[in-house]
């Protein structure tokens, strides 16, 4: 369950009824997870967000009609306060790179099992991003492709004009903290941190959580977790 105890109302979206129909049943079975629609397509899930008001949708790509990465794409435009998480057979490069450009925040194979679906929901619902080791993989692998970031020195002045405290928040955020896990690791409070999430987005011209992931791999402030 989340912070106030409510349960993680989620939306699953996948045209295969084998699937779409076992996802239901196991996150039925998790502690603190409400399945409240379930969507054969991409429109169908737009449809459905817009009925429910879900806190996270778990999206399939490959839908017909509307696919996941267009479905993802209207749900974050017009639906702000719910989140996505990608559950998908694919993890090449365009598949994880075209679905973080639409918003999404989490991304999973579907050799996920149950717990690392029930960390992604509540992570996402909680704000943070969620990526699955070949997603991370695939994402770290795009951001430094044809170049090594350039060595700084230890005390040499971040890019875009970072203060050293965006800089650490930065960092957290491309760990796939929340915002109140980042103001519990760096004692500060949480108003704080969305300040300074502000401030460092305006900075580097990044939109959401998933690009800033990228710009922090992509300038050497942050590493692949082991």
């Amino acid at each position: 369950m989340t912070e106030t105890g409510a349960p993680i109302r989620v939306v699953v979206a996948d045209d295969q009824t084998v699937v779409r129909e076992g996802l239901v049943l196991l996150l039925g079975l998790l502690p603190g997870t409400e399945v409240v629609a379930a969507a054969a397509d991409g429109a169908e899930a737009v449809r459905l967000v817009a009925e429910h008001a879900p806190d996270v949708v778990l999206m399939d790509l490959r839908m017909p009609r509307t696919d996941g990465v267009e479905a993802t794409r209207l749900i974050t435009r017009d639906h702000p306060g719910t989140g996505v998480v990608v559950l998908t057979t694919y993890s090449d490069d365009t598949s994880v790179m075209d679905a973080l450009r639409a918003g999404a925040r989490g991304y999973l194979t579907k050799d996920a099992d149950a717990q690392e679906i029930a960390r992604a929901l509540a992570a996402v619902r909680e704000g943070a991003t969620s990526l699955g080791r070949a997603a991370q993989e695939r994402l770290v692998a795009a951001a430094v492709a044809g170049a090594e970031p350039p060595a700084r020195p230890q005390d040499a002045a971040l890019p875009d004009g970072l203060t050293a405290r965006e800089g650490e928040v930065l960092a957290l955020i491309a760990g796939g903290h929340s915002n109140s896990e980042i103001a519990r690791r760096l004692t500060i409070g949480e108003s704080t941190v969305k300040t300074h999430i502000n401030n460092l987005f305006a900075k580097t011209g990044v939109r959401d959580r998933a690009q800033a992931v990228r710009y922090a791999y992509r300038h050497g402030l942050a590493t692949p977790s082991g």
